[in-house]
């Protein structure tokens, strides 16, 4: 009675003081969530600064680990991006794991805190191991001063380090994510607007933590002090770790639901059972739990939808299930509840969304690889100081900076006045749709760049490095577009693949994003691969040879603008037929929680 009075006085703070949450969460001790004591930007500005600390930590190892390789360990250019290629893979396969284990069994925080532990040992050893055996002689690991031969002990404690890096960061960052965005509630409206807010700042803590690591960090390490990077780089993590286990009395968290994959495997032995059952239009004939008997561990039950037909055979009541339910028996693999069906038919749905952010993905990889060497073939001295390619890169940081402040603050309350349906602005599936749609215009900027990059060109040039008459600032162009998409696709996908994740799945969500860049990178070496097979000829190099100024890169960016805008199309398909998932237990039409209600 209390919490209705509180509403029909219009008390906003006394009402949060005795209202919990309504997504389910609870708090360090397993109890409700109280929304006053818990959660909110409290709790999202630790997470944000952790996240911060843990990316600059990350990237002042990843950033120039190639370099390491051949300076100091000595590899040849080959070797050396092979071993990147397969570290940087073992982070986004640990971001699966990390996943699996946070919404199976561990909880977000559980995760979070033993990842970023093997994080932090993973960076001390690397950094001691640095110190005191690999930079040998003293004062090696510059370009003019490489370092000598090493032990296979000193070899190994060196890969120890970095793959403990990669495990640890990568079973770490998919939970983060979700976790920060734990701390809102989205059923509340406040709350909900938050939480959409949070990602974008979270995009924005991750580039700015990256931001440093490829500026300030790189400048060391370039100049050979790999140890000063290294603990840097420690310090950073360890500060993030300390601030985020500070904070754990504030946390809010929701319970790990058990092994999603028996759940799945559940409702497709159980739907192949009764593949011969006629179903009522209605849902009448199908199972659903009480709260008592409830096996989601407190997480939020989903609405049935129509779709996937097949899978509601799953949760048909048969005359033997009857008999059963008589007994006090239930058959896990004969009859599953409704929400249990909802969450593949969920999964199911988000597949086709998840393949067309794949495309995207390949165009975001170009700044890493063909942005830079297209860099380097360009005039990169400005008064006698030079540029490095790769530092080009701060411009589109710079752009998701800038279009993150522009669509909070000027777009999305612009779009919102005039949305009749909606106080909000544009949904998740449009901004990853503008988000492909600038991508095909940063693909068209450097297409054209690099037309007019060749006329100017001295073709003959062997070593190509600037030598083209055309200045690297016209590069700035590409990296802005690619800044504002990453803006509208992959902030815009974080929320997306939370909001449309059951509550047991969330952390999986977020590792879908991870995994759509892995399979970027490799299917755009798979593209590279195709596209100089098919154009080298007997008097032509191919579109990318090594010498660019005899090649016609300009060409293979015009066939990824082509490839997104294909993608373009049919996303657009997917994302007309896709069907938003629905939780029960929101808020009535006057905004009273359920849980304030008499």
């Amino acid at each position: 009675m209390a919490c209705l009075e509180v509403f029909k006085e219009s008390n906003l703070k006394e009402e949060e003081g005795a209202c919990t949450t309504l997504d389910g969460t609870v708090d360090w001790h397993g109890r409700p969530a109280i929304r006053a004591q818990s959660g909110r930007w409290f709790a999202g500005i630790i997470i944000l600064l952790n996240q911060g600390l843990a990316t600059l930590a990350f990237f002042g190892v990843g950033v120039n680990l190639v370099l390491f390789l051949t300076r100091v360990l000595q590899q040849d250019n080959a070797s050396a991006a092979n071993n990147v290629s397969k570290w940087t893979g073992t982070v986004y396969i640990f971001s699966l794991v990390g996943a699996f284990l946070s919404d199976s069994y561990w909880g977000r925080f559980k995760t979070c805190a033993i990842f970023q532990l093997i994080l932090v040992l993973g960076l001390a050893i690397l950094s001691l191991a640095t110190n005191l055996f690999l930079l040998k002689p003293k004062g090696c690991g510059e370009d003019s001063a490489p370092c000598g031969s090493h032990s296979s002990v000193e070899i190994g404690l060196f890969y120890l380090s970095i793959y403990l890096i990669a495990i640890g960061y990568g079973g770490y960052q998919p939970n983060i994510a979700t976790f920060g965005a734990d701390q809102f509630d989205e059923e509340n409206p406040r709350e909900g607007h938050s939480k959409v807010a949070f990602f974008s700042y979270f995009y924005l803590a991750l580039n700015l933590g990256s931001l440093f690591s490829n500026t300030i960090l790189v400048y060391f390490e370039d100049e050979g002090k790999w140890a000063l990077g290294f603990w840097a780089s420690t310090a950073s993590a360890f500060a993030g770790l300390i601030m985020f286990l500070g904070g754990f009395i504030r946390y809010r968290h929701f319970n790990a639901s058990g092994n999603p994959l028996s759940r799945f495997c559940q409702v497709i032995v159980a739907a192949m059972k009764k593949w011969k059952v006629d179903l009522s239009p209605g849902e009448d004939d199908l199972y659903d739990e009480d709260a008592k008997e409830s096996s989601n561990n407190g997480n939020r039950k989903l609405l049935h939808t129509h779709g996937f037909k097949f899978l509601d055979r799953a949760a048909y009541i048969s005359s033997r299930d009857l008999d059963c339910q008589k007994q006090g028996l239930r058959n896990l693999w004969r009859l599953c509840p409704i929400t249990q069906v909802e969450e593949v038919k969920c999964i199911l749905r988000l597949l086709p969304i998840w393949l067309c952010t794949i495309i995207y993905s390949v165009v975001f990889t170009q700044m890493a690889s063909l942005f830079v060497e297209q860099g380097a073939a360009m005039k990169t001295v400005v008064s006698s100081f030079r540029i490095p390619p790769a530092s080009m890169s701060s411009f589109d940081i710079l752009s998701v900076a800038a279009f993150i402040f522009l669509y909070r603050r000027i777009l999305d309350p612009f779009v919102s006045r005039f949305k009749k349906s909606s106080s909000t602005g544009l949904t998740e599936l449009q901004r990853m749709g503008i988000g492909l749609v600038i991508a095909i215009l940063a693909m068209v900027s450097a297409g054209i760049v690099e037309c007019y990059r060749l006329k100017y060109a001295n073709k003959d040039c062997i070593h190509c490095e600037g030598s083209s008459s055309l200045s690297i600032f016209w590069q700035v162009p590409q990296y802005a577009f690619i800044g504002a998409s990453e803006v509208f696709m992959y902030v815009g996908q974080l929320e997306f693949f939370n909001a449309q994740t059951p509550d047991g799945l969330k952390s999986f969500g977020s590792a879908l994003c991870m995994t759509s860049i892995s399979l970027g990178n490799y299917v755009s070496s798979l593209l590279v691969s195709i596209v100089m097979k098919i154009s080298t000829e007997d008097n032509m190099p191919g579109w990318i040879p090594g010498n660019l100024n005899r090649g016609h890169l300009d060409r293979f960016y015009f066939l990824l603008a082509a490839l997104t805008s294909i993608d373009l199309a049919v996303y657009i398909v997917c994302a007309k037929w896709y069907k938003s998932i629905e939780f029960e237990g929101k808020s009535d039409e006057n905004g009273i929680p359920e849980n304030c209600k008499v």
